[in-house]
């Protein structure tokens, strides 16, 4: 019986130890400081901006055919049968952007300053297996070279960028770096007023 009762006794003790130490966790949860999201400063903000640099950026496809041509002129007059010619297809990709890593940032309260540098392409690649030549001319004396598909190349490449840029490829290019500096900041959690200039 005395047996018991010490069983009864520990077990008690162990149950009101248990119940202390539920107490304890309890109240250090509802009592201590919730943890807060880390304040922003321009230096933390500037290390998020360049680890999402890639982010930044906006990618353009398109496909383009373009003709190439060239006559041996004598004086004025086209010579005949001198005349090398081709017309080819091929698919692209441009990539414009920021370079977040160059943003200059100030933070003052709830009040964020940005200062972006100006959107740019970063890359413009052909696909090269996308290349299909059509109504190719050959003749024997006038005869189409690898300068001439290179220097096409480069001539159809700053057309190509000219038409993106002037149908708004950097302007999108710096909204979405905007977009992306408002999705770091709305993280943290608090309002922030964003002023570029």
């Amino acid at each position: 019986m005395e047996n018991i009762k010490k069983a009864k006794d520990v077990l008690k003790g162990i149950a009101i130890l248990a119940l202390v130490a539920l107490i304890a966790f309890a109240g250090g949860r509802f009592f201590s400081p919730s943890a807060k999201a880390p304040l922003i400063t321009s230096d933390l903000l500037t290390t998020k901006l360049q680890n999402v640099s890639d982010l930044a950026t906006l990618r353009y496809k398109y496909t383009n055919m373009g003709k190439f041509e060239q006559a041996t002129d004598f004086y004025g007059w086209t010579v005949p049968f001198m005349t090398k010619s081709f017309i080819i297809s091929y698919d692209g990709v441009i990539l414009a952007g920021v370079d977040l890593s160059e943003a200059e940032i100030q933070v003052d309260g709830n009040k964020v300053t940005v200062h972006l540098p100006e959107a740019k392409i970063i890359s413009h690649e052909i696909d090269e297996d996308s290349i299909e030549v059509f109504d190719e001319t050959r003749n024997i004396f006038n005869q189409i070279k690898i300068t001439d598909y290179t220097n096409f190349s480069k001539d159809q490449k700053a057309k190509v960028e000219s038409e993106a840029i002037a149908n708004g490829l950097l302007t999108e290019a710096m909204d979405k770096a905007k977009t992306v500096i408002q999705a770091l900041l709305e993280q943290s959690g608090e309002a922030y007023e964003i002023v570029y200039e």
